[in-house]
Parts: structure tokens; C-alpha cells; sequence
């Protein structure tokens, strides 16, 4: 099985995704360092639709100014574009496989997809 995880290295729940990604034999991890490289609007959008949340939803609010930019008022478009040029704003982490995308916060959550 294939998995993409838009990893943050300095998020501990990040790490821990990823640990047990890694630890599992029949995955093929692909790590995206998504504040090097973050996804577009689209890719942020079909991410979370994939998950079944909202954009706002996967909005990251604790140590970002996104509340006082008005982003969890903001329409899913605005809050999307915020994202792509902002990739502080993205909660992590999101990760994909072939049956879906999870925001895995708890960790354990990346389960459900595995």
C-alpha cells in the first residue's frame, strides 16, 4: 500500500504518524514537507473532501494568526488560498492513501486508512 504524509518535522503528532507509518512493512511511505513544498488550493481541497471535513476544518489555529485574519469565518476558497500561501495554516498531518485522507489528530487515526 501506498501513503503520502504532509509531514511537519517539528510536530510531535507528526512524527508519531509517521513513526507508524514507517513501522509498517506493507507501506511505501512518500513524505511531503509540506512547509517546503505545500500543496495548491486544488490538492488542499480534494485532500479534504477525501477526508470528509471542511477546509476550515483542517484550518490550523493554535500558533497562527488565522483567527485574527478572519480565516474561520472566511469561505472555503479564502481559507484554501490562505493555506497554499501560508502552509503554517495547514493542521497536521494529512495523510493519503488509496482508501482516503485522514487529518490524524490523534495519530492513531492514520489507522482507519491502512
Amino acid at each position: 500500500m501506498k501513503a503520502t504524509i504532509w509531514h511537519n518535522p517539528a510536530c510531535g503528532t507528526s512524527r508519531k504518524t509517521l513513526a507508524i507509518l514507517e513501522n509498517l512493512s506493507r507501506v511505501d511511505v512518500t513524505v511531503v514537507e509540506y512547509l517546503k513544498t505545500p500543496p495548491g488550493p486544488d490538492k488542499l481541497a480534494q485532500l479534504y473532501r477525501d477526508a470528509g471535513i471542511t477546509p476550515r476544518q483542517g484550518l490550523r489555529l493554535r500558533g497562527t494568526d488565522a483567527a485574527e485574519r478572519g480565516l474561520t469565518e472566511a469561505d472555503d476558497a479564502a481559507v484554501l488560498a490562505a493555506m497554499a500561501a501560508d502552509p503554517i495554516l495547514i493542521e497536521r498531518p494529512l495523510v493519503e492513501t488509496d482508501k482516503g485522507v485522514r487529518l490524524c489528530r490523534p495519530q492513531d487515526t492514520v489507522l482507519e486508512i491502512l
